[in-house]
């Protein structure tokens, strides 16, 4: 009986230990090995329509590697629509001067990145989950900013009620 007291003793304190051994200072939330495995919504993007161009001899030659004319470009798009510069927007590396200045019209703070990374990780650190749940990876993720989902079938209709146009949506589970 001693023997099996000693035993449990033992492997209770290897899984404390190997606990312990834990980043206390990066909690991780989402774990990738517990991510449940399901269709990406995100994956499936329209294209637009079809263009007949007005002289067929001018057409580039075609390219393997290049981006098709009616492939979204949802940077450019966006630039687009802010008034800025698409080409910019497209481009790795580069800032559209003018959607920065736009965005920033109201003053700016320098250091905001550092100050939500920390903010962040202030949060994480409370939130990481209960001991079982940081031994056996649980993805405690979706547990911890639950509070912070926006509720997408009240902020359709609340959109509705202002009288904007909004896409269809499908029924609201029960």
């Amino acid at each position: 009986m001693a023997v099996r007291q000693v035993i449990f003793a033992a492997l209770g304190t290897a899984v404390l230990s190997i606990s312990a051994c834990s980043d206390s200072e990066n909690p991780i939330l989402m774990h990738a090995a517990s991510q449940e495995r399901g269709p990406d919504e995100f994956s499936i993007v329209p294209t637009l329509p079809l263009e007949m161009p007005t002289n067929l001899s001018e057409l580039p030659t075609p390219n393997p590697s290049g981006v098709n004319r009616v492939d979204p470009q949802p940077r450019a798009d966006i630039a687009r629509a802010l008034g800025g510069n698409p080409a910019a927007a497209v481009a790795r590396g580069t800032a559209d001067g003018g959607i920065v200045n736009h965005a920033s019209r109201f003053g700016r703070n320098e250091s905001i990145r550092e100050q939500l990374a920390a903010e962040d990780l202030e949060f994480r650190r409370r939130n990481r989950g209960r001991l079982l749940e940081r031994l056996f990876s649980v993805n405690v993720y979706h547990n911890a900013y639950e509070f912070m989902w926006l509720d997408k079938y009240a902020e359709l209709e609340r959109w509705r009620r202002a009288g904007a146009r909004t896409p269809s949506a499908p029924p609201q589970p029960e």
